[in-house]
């Protein structure tokens, strides 16, 4: 062969587009039983079930004056499955509305509702079947919780429905689930709930939240994926102003809760001790939220060993404020 036909050759070559993916469609996936389970499962976010671990939080401070201390274990515990249940409704409402934009997505196009591996009328029919499990099981705590359930499950709807393309509004719902959680544990146990409580809580939702849209910003300028309409009203800028201003104000509001606790709980020096790996944890999750890491918190709570590793110390410090 000429050295001309060589070059022509590999000049063919080398303006030759490569062949297109092969789109992810209905037909190009398992549809077998096990599949369509594993895809829902999946859909349900077991993983993020951690959030939930919030229903603890008011239980385990009135844990010490508890006079039914394995009751409100028991409660705790109801309160955790129930809302796991009832947020897995949500999360396969969500996908099954945003299947279209899903498949847009660099990453969300493989979630098993975008894939074709669950059906939308199958992902609706699932989520029914979660919510009236979790307000089920709500009730072997108390109606109350129910309740919570129920607001919770509006709230979201509405966030799937059309309030999520809302500017500032989308961070607020978004928040309240966090917020929600608390509460729930609370009701669940019968337990009357401080106002740095829930101040903590609601700030240290807006200061997530906050974060997660940033990581969506920045991952929309590195890569042009496609985002939801509400941040398209977003500046990086001003969701660094959410995300600062929030955790100065968490910061400020476990402080002054921490010395309350302090004067409640027989002077314990353990309670101001705390603020230490507290305020360490939020300064280490900042780094996270400034590096644009920060989509999906619960990963971020299940792989840095540091940020464990400073929220047991927080505990263990927060135990002996009320127990030595």
């Amino acid at each position: 062969m000429s050295e001309t036909t060589e070059q022509r050759n590999s000049d063919e070559a080398a303006v030759t587009p490569e062949a297109p993916e092969t789109p992810v469609t209905p037909e190009t996936v398992s549809r077998g039983p096990f599949g369509l389970v594993g895809g829902v499962i999946k859909t349900a976010r077991p993983r993020q079930w951690v959030k939930n671990v919030l229903v603890f939080a008011a239980p385990f401070f009135a844990f010490s004056k508890s006079t039914d201390r394995t009751g409100l274990l028991l409660d705790a515990i109801v309160a955790f499955v129930a809302f796991s249940l009832v947020a897995s409704s949500v999360y396969l409402i969500n996908d099954a509305i945003d299947v279209e934009a899903d498949r847009a997505h660099p990453t969300k196009r493989n979630r098993p509702i975008a894939a074709g591996i669950v059906p939308v009328p199958v992902a609706y029919g699932s989520a029914v079947v979660f919510f009236l499990a979790g307000l089920g099981v709500s009730f072997f705590a108390s109606w109350q919780l129910a309740i919570v359930l129920g607001v919770y499950e509006a709230v979201q709807l509405g966030y799937c429905f059309g309030l999520k393309h809302q500017p500032v509004v989308d961070l607020a719902i978004v928040g309240s689930g966090f917020l929600m959680r608390s509460i729930a544990g609370g009701v669940a146990g019968g337990i009357a709930l401080s106002q740095w409580f829930l101040l903590v809580t609601a700030f240290g939702s807006l200061f997530m939240v906050a974060g997660k849209r940033y990581a969506e910003i920045m991952l929309f300028e590195r890569t042009g994926a496609k985002i939801r309409s509400s941040l398209k009203k977003y500046s990086a800028s001003y969701l660094r102003f959410v995300w600062a201003t929030s955790a100065a104000i968490l910061i400020m509001s476990y402080c002054l809760w921490a010395f309350e606790i302090r004067q409640t709980e027989h002077n314990s020096v353990w309670a101001l001790i705390s603020m230490v790996p507290f305020v360490v944890a939020v300064l280490r999750y900042a780094v996270d939220v400034d590096g644009g890491i920060a989509g999906e918190p619960e990963e971020i709570a299940l792989k840095d060993r540091i940020l464990q590793v400073l929220g047991a110390t927080w505990v263990v410090t927060l135990f002996l404020s009320f127990y030595l």
